[in-house]
C-alpha cells in the first residue's frame, strides 16, 4: 500500500569536493551527511561528480594537452567502485544519520584501466544502496572520460521520504527521460549540475532555474538543484597561461545556483550564488504533488496515450558477452552466459553495501 503523503525535510548539498581526492572528498560528504542528520534532513541531494570531480578543465585545457592527460589519470585512479569501500563509508554514514542520499560520482568498472561513468548513487536512511543512474550521454568534455550510460538506471526509488529520481545536468533537458521517471510516480526528483558551465553559457543561477522549474511543473514533482561550486584550490589547480580562463575560474559567481522548486514551478528555497558553501534546506509537503496534477497530469490523465507513447529500453549495454560451449563444459545452458562488462549492479533487495 502507499504510504500517504506528508511533509518531508529536504536538503541539497552546494560545496566544492576535494579536487581529485576520492578519500577525502568521501570524509567531505559523510560530514555534509552527518550534519543532515543532525538538522533533521530526511533526504540529502548532492552535486554531479562531487566525489572526486566533474571533468571541467576540458573546457580551458587542449584535451591532448599533457595536463588535461594527467588530470585525466587522476581521475580515473580517485574514482569510485561500485559497490566497494568507498560506497561502504557513504552508506554507513547515511545509516548513522538517518538521511537517505543521492549523490554524484564519477565511476570506474572494477579490473579494468580506463572505462569511468558519470554516476548518481541513490542510497536510503539503513544504509542500503538503491541503485544508481549513469549519465545516458556524457556532455562535451565529458566524452573525453565518460561512456554512455543504459536505460537500467531510470528507475524511481521508493524511501522513507518519498519516491525519489534523479538526473544529471544537461539530462534534465531531456523531456523523454523526465517523462520515463514522471511515468514511475516520482515525487522528489534531485537535478545534480557541476560547479559551472562553458564559458559563454548562461549563469548557473539562470541556467539551473530555468531547467528546473519546467521540469518540477512536468513531472508535478520538487526538484532539488544540488549544484558545485568553484573554490580557490580547483581554480588555483586548473590555473593555465589563458587570461580569459583564468578570469573564468577566479569568478565565483560562475558557480553555485542550487535552489529547490516546487511542484508548481515555484521557489521553495534559494537560490545559492557561487560563494555560498553549505545545506540549503526547506520542508515540503507531498500533497502538492496531488494537487499539481488536478491541473496538468501529463503522465496521467492531461496525456494521450493513442497518440503518444515513449519506450524505454531498461536493459543494461553489455560490451561483451561470453557463451561457453554447453557440450564441453557440462554448464547448464541457462548459466552459459557471463556478461562482462556490467555484472557489477548495486543490490535492491537487501542492506549489503560492499
Amino acid at each position: 500500500m502507499t504510504e500517504p503523503a506528508r511533509m518531508v525535510r529536504v536538503g541539497v548539498v552546494q560545496a566544492a569536493q576535494a579536487f581529485l581526492q576520492r578519500s577525502a572528498s568521501v570524509d567531505r560528504a559523510c560530514d555534509y551527511i552527518a550534519d543532515a542528520g543532525r538538522s533533521g534532513i530526511q533526504l540529502l541531494a548532492f552535486p554531479e561528480g562531487f566525489v572526486p570531480a566533474h571533468p571541467l578543465w576540458y573546457h580551458f585545457l587542449p584535451a591532448s594537452s599533457p595536463q588535461s592527460v594527467e588530470l585525466a589519470s587522476r581521475l580515473f585512479e580517485n574514482a569510485v567502485e561500485v559497490p566497494g569501500p568507498d560506497v561502504g563509508r557513504m552508506c554507513d554514514a547515511a545509516a548513522k544519520a538517518r538521511v537517505n542520499v543521492v549523490i554524484g560520482v564519477c565511476e570506474r568498472l572494477p579490473d579494468t584501466s580506463g572505462t569511468l561513468y558519470n554516476t548518481q548513487l541513490f542510497i536510503d536512511d539503513r544504509g542500503r544502496l538503491l541503485g544508481r543512474h549513469r549519465k545516458i550521454t556524457p556532455t562535451l568534455g565529458e566524452r573525453l572520460v565518460h561512456t554512455g550510460g543504459a536505460g537500467d538506471g531510470l528507475s524511481v526509488h521508493q524511501t522513507s521520504a518519498g519516491r525519489v529520481s534523479g538526473l544529471i545536468c544537461g539530462e534534465n533537458s531531456n523531456p523523454l527521460a523526465a517523462c520515463a521517471l514522471a511515468a514511475e510516480g516520482t515525487q522528489i526528483h534531485v537535478a545534480s549540475w557541476p560547479n559551472h558551465f562553458a564559458q559563454g553559457e548562461h549563469r548557473p543561477l539562470d541556467l539551473v532555474q530555468m531547467v528546473s522549474r519546467g521540469v518540477a511543473y512536468s513531472m508535478g514533482a520538487f526538484v532539488l538543484n544540488a549544484c558545485g561550486t568553484i573554490s580557490p584550490e580547483i581554480a588555483q589547480e586548473l590555473s593555465t597561461d589563458n587570461p580569459a580562463a583564468a578570469a573564468f575560474l577566479a569568478d565565483r559567481s560562475k558557480g553555485g545556483g542550487s535552489v529547490i522548486v516546487g511542484p508548481d514551478s515555484t521557489i521553495v528555497a534559494g537560490p545559492m550564488d557561487g560563494s555560498e558553501e553549505g545545506i540549503l534546506s526547506a520542508d515540503i509537503d507531498l500533497r502538492q504533488c496531488v494537487k499539481a496534477k488536478h491541473i496538468h497530469d501529463y503522465i496521467g490523465h492531461y496525456n494521450r496515450p493513442d497518440i503518444f507513447r515513449l519506450t524505454v529500453n531498461r536493459s543494461a549495454n553489455n560490451l561483451v558477452e561470453r557463451v561457453e560451449d554447453d557440450a564441453t563444459s557440462g554448464t547448464p545452458p541457462s548459466e552459459s552466459s557471463e556478461q562482462m562488462m556490467d555484472d557489477r549492479q548495486p543490490s535492491t533487495s537487501n542492506g549489503s553495501h560492499g
